[in-house]
C-alpha cells in the first residue's frame, strides 16, 4: 500500500527520470494522486480484439499488448486508474503515468522519465489542459490541447499518449464488467 505525504520535486540535469531526482517515481506520483488509498499494480495482456478496438477508439498506433496498470482503492471502492505509457518523442524516450477518475475522465499527466533534451518537456500547466475531460474528439492538438512552439514532438506524443491510455481504460473497463 502506498500513502501519501507531501511531495514536492524539482527538474533538474539534461535529461529527467526519477533515479536522478528530477522526476517522481511512480510510487511517489500515484501515492499523491490517490492519498490513502491502496494502489495494486497490474499487468493485463491484451487480446488482438482488444488491440484493434484500442487503436479504433484512440485513433493512435499500439504499439504492445501488455499494459501497466494501477488500480487505487479506497474502501473497497475503486477511485481511480493510473498507466504507463512509454514512448518516443523525437528520437528517445518519454514515459508518461496517466491517471484517470474513476468515470475515466483525466485526472493528472506525470512525466516519470523524458530522455529528450530537458527545453523539450511539457510543462505541467500544459499537461493540465485536458483534466477532468473524457475521450472525445474535443482531446485533440488545436482543439482542447494547445501547442507548446518548439516542442510539437512532444505535444503530439503526449497527446497521442492520453488518447492511448483512455481507450485502454475504455476497452478494459467493458472486459472488467
Amino acid at each position: 500500500m502506498l500513502v501519501a505525504t507531501g511531495l514536492v520535486w524539482l527538474v533538474a540535469g539534461s535529461t529527467l527520470s526519477a533515479q536522478d531526482g528530477g522526476l517522481p517515481t511512480r510510487e511517489q506520483a500515484l501515492a499523491a494522486l490517490f492519498p490513502g488509498a491502496e494502489i495494486a499494480a497490474e499487468r493485463v495482456f491484451l487480446t488482438d480484439a482488444q488491440r484493434t478496438s484500442i487503436e479504433e477508439i484512440s485513433r493512435v498506433d499500439l504499439d504492445t499488448g501488455l499494459i501497466a496498470r494501477y488500480v487505487a482503492t479506497q474502501g473497497g471502492r475503486v477511485i481511480g486508474r493510473a498507466y504507463i505509457d512509454t514512448h518516443v518523442v523525437r528520437t528517445k524516450r518519454e514515459s508518461l503515468l496517466i491517471s484517470l477518475a474513476d468515470d475515466g475522465t483525466l485526472k493528472r499527466i506525470d512525466v516519470t522519465a523524458f530522455f529528450e533534451p530537458r527545453m523539450y518537456i511539457a510543462p505541467d500547466r500544459w499537461l493540465g489542459q485536458a483534466v477532468g475531460h473524457p475521450l472525445n474528439d474535443d482531446l485533440a492538438m488545436h482543439r482542447l490541447i494547445r501547442p507548446i512552439v518548439g516542442a510539437t514532438l512532444t505535444t503530439h506524443a503526449a497527446t497521442d499518449a492520453t488518447r492511448r491510455v483512455m481507450a485502454i481504460d475504455q476497452v478494459l473497463a467493458e472486459t472488467d464488467q
